[in-house]
């Protein structure tokens, strides 16, 4: 090989080279912005800004499209929903920026889902919520549970410990003196006098679980899923701040036109004329909506 030769080999080799950092650099930033969430756009005049909100199975996804969409429409948003399975995935989508929004949690999850997973997620405010139901196929009545049944509740940490609250709220279970009631475990019971058989599952699976356990405490939005009634339910949990579903964006988000504008309509007269008009009208409500 010549010397000219050489020098067009070692030319060609360093181009391919340098060519090959640019496409490694350039996936990488695309990974990055991938990886979190971007800020969500301010509708320009005559234009709308869609938004994608994360739900589970139940009545949120229908009050996203029946009433708070509606709502929304004269700012400039148009609101569309993307349903997830389980509880997880929303939170992971909206930190990562796949979805602009979720409405499928109460606070006490959402914070401590966000601390448990590194997540910077804001809630902009709290909607109308349907409480947990204590259901069963089995008995009739609280008083009826039989020593020994076995209750399905749901496995993650706060509808675990918010489970066995409405437990104890009725009497089945005592807690232990001095727990953080909305970090209580199965092992945070002091007494268990009926001896009742208590089975953490996937809270998706508590309604279908009805018909293999005696009893199921199943979260609002699962038991509306699955068409159960809350009238019919044994108990119904009383409910308390923590427990109120939350409207939650990314910390990216919390500062933006979008983020303010739905701060004050959740908070507004209008909202809860729209929420009174409609069929979420008997959830529990903010603890706000009645000062």
């Amino acid at each position: 090989m010549t010397t000219k030769q050489r020098i067009h080999t070692l030319i060609r080799t360093a181009a391919a080279v340098l060519a090959g950092a640019v496409i490694i650099a350039n996936s990488a930033c695309g990974d990055a912005r991938s990886a979190s969430a971007e800020q969500i756009p301010t509708p320009k005049d005559g234009e709308t800004t869609t938004i994608t909100v994360g739900v589970c199975p139940g009545p949120y996804g229908e009050m996203i499209d029946e009433v708070i969409a509606p709502l929304l429409k004269d700012d400039g948003y148009a609101l569309t929903t993307k349903t997830f399975n389980d509880y997880v995935q929303p939170d992971k989508a909206l930190a990562s920026g796949r979805i602009d929004a979720n409405l499928m949690q109460h606070g006490n999850y959402l914070k401590k889902f966000s601390a448990d997973n590194g997540l910077d997620l804001v809630s902009l405010g709290q909607t109308p919520t349907l409480g947990l139901g204590v259901y069963s196929k089995t008995f009739a009545s609280i008083d009826d549970i039989a020593d020994g049944a076995s209750v399905a509740v749901a496995n993650d940490g706060s509808n675990l410990a918010r489970s066995l609250g409405v437990l104890e709220q009725n009497g089945l279970v005592t807690l232990k003196d001095g727990i953080d009631a909305t970090k209580a475990s199965v092992s945070d019971i002091a007494d268990n006098p009926r001896h009742l058989d208590i089975k953490p599952i996937d809270a998706a699976q508590l309604a279908r679980s009805l018909d293999t356990v005696d009893v199921a405490l199943v979260p609002g939005n699962y038991s509306w899923a699955a068409g159960l009634d809350p009238k019919d339910a044994l108990a119904l949990e009383r409910q308390d701040d923590g427990v109120i579903e939350v409207f939650a964006v990314a910390g990216a988000n919390k500062d933006t036109h979008f983020a303010k504008t739905v701060r004050a309509l959740l908070s507004s007269d209008e909202f809860k004329s729209a929420i009174a008009a409609s069929r979420f009208r008997d959830f529990g409500k903010p603890a706000g909506w009645n000062e």
